[in-house]
């Protein structure tokens, strides 16, 4: 049976999102945002801070577990902090070998690192070494950093070293996000793997999640920006059905409201208006209210006021 993932978005999926997404019907796991590997092994603070569902058996209240997701490039800190991360609970450790920022890969972590196959089968085969035998090992890459003449190759490296799941997002580092996503690429790394792949990135509704499941030959997928953009995204593909949009737009204020106090309360006043204005822009791409309320708040830098406009449209 088809299996819906929620992508690891950097400043974007935090936890209270991953709570509200699962909340709904559809998706069957979480990964979290990455967590930082340079110079040691970190505390437990840091995972309870960025995975909280630590403290919940490693899953949302829904159930969902959660990956905890590593990025960096010393395979020995990496071990060590898989380690930490699977005493504390966590149901499996992912690795990212995909995250297009420039900062990132300035210090040499994300998509950086699939110019050196060997130092990618070097990290997972060390994390796998450091972890449970019970406890997944997984990977997130993209087809390549400038282009994809190696990506067969970083994939054997990653299946050889020890990973039981790799998802692919279908573009280079070089490619960003811009369409199309080539998921005729994926297909071709399925062709020479055995382990688990999962295909990412350009699905947007039904219509793109079939052709991708078809083009990429992987029935799982991974869902990024379209779960954002539209929250009921995995429930229509599992249950077939959609609702109107009025309807799913007063599904979706009782989540705004959610969501924005938590980030009240998680985050400094200064980041708040622009943590509430990021989810709503991307809202816009689905819903017209959500435009609508956008404009209205654009300029708003107190979050409270943000939060009683958002109260208000449940009200009327």
């Amino acid at each position: 049976m088809a299996k819906l993932y929620l992508a690891p978005m950097e400043g974007v999926l935090d936890y209270t999102l991953r709570e509200i997404l699962t909340s709904l019907v559809g998706i069957d796991q979480c990964v979290t945002e990455f967590i930082r590997v340079s110079d040691r092994l970190l505390p437990r603070s840091v995972f309870y801070r960025l995975a909280p569902e630590l403290h919940h058996g490693g899953c949302t209240r829904s159930g969902v577990p959660v990956f905890l997701q590593l990025l960096g490039s010393d395979p020995n800190l990496l071990a060590e902090n898989a380690a930490r991360a699977a005493a504390l609970g966590a149901p499996g450790v992912d690795l990212n070998f995909g995250c297009p920022a420039k900062t990132v890969n300035k210090s040499r972590g994300g998509a950086v690192l699939l110019k050196e196959p060997d130092l990618l089968h070097d990290i997972v085969y060390a994390v796998r070494q450091a972890v449970p035998a019970n406890i997944p090992v997984t990977a997130k890459m993209r087809l390549g950093y400038m282009d994809k003449s190696l990506a067969i190759e970083n994939a054997k490296a990653i299946e050889s070293a020890g990973a039981c799941t790799l998802t692919v997002h279908a573009r280079t580092k070089l490619e960003g996000y811009k369409p199309p996503a080539h998921w005729e690429w994926i297909a071709k790394i399925k062709e020479v793997v055995s382990l688990q792949v999962i295909a990412n990135g350009e699905v947007w509704n039904r219509e793109d999640y079939e052709r991708c499941q078809q083009r990429s030959g992987c029935q799982d997928v991974m869902l990024g920006r379209g779960m954002l953009s539209n929250p009921f995204l995995a429930e229509s593909l599992v249950t077939g059905h959609e609702a109107s949009l009025d309807e799913r737009w007063q599904r979706l204020l009782p989540m705004l409201e959610a969501y924005s106090t938590q980030v009240i309360e998680d985050l400094s006043e200064r980041h708040v208006h622009g943590r509430i204005k990021q989810w709503l822009n991307m809202l816009r791409q689905h819903f017209p209210q959500a435009d609508h309320l956008f404009t209205a708040v654009r300029s708003e830098r107190d979050p409270a006021v943000i939060l009683k406009k958002i109260k208000s449209l449940q009200d009327a």
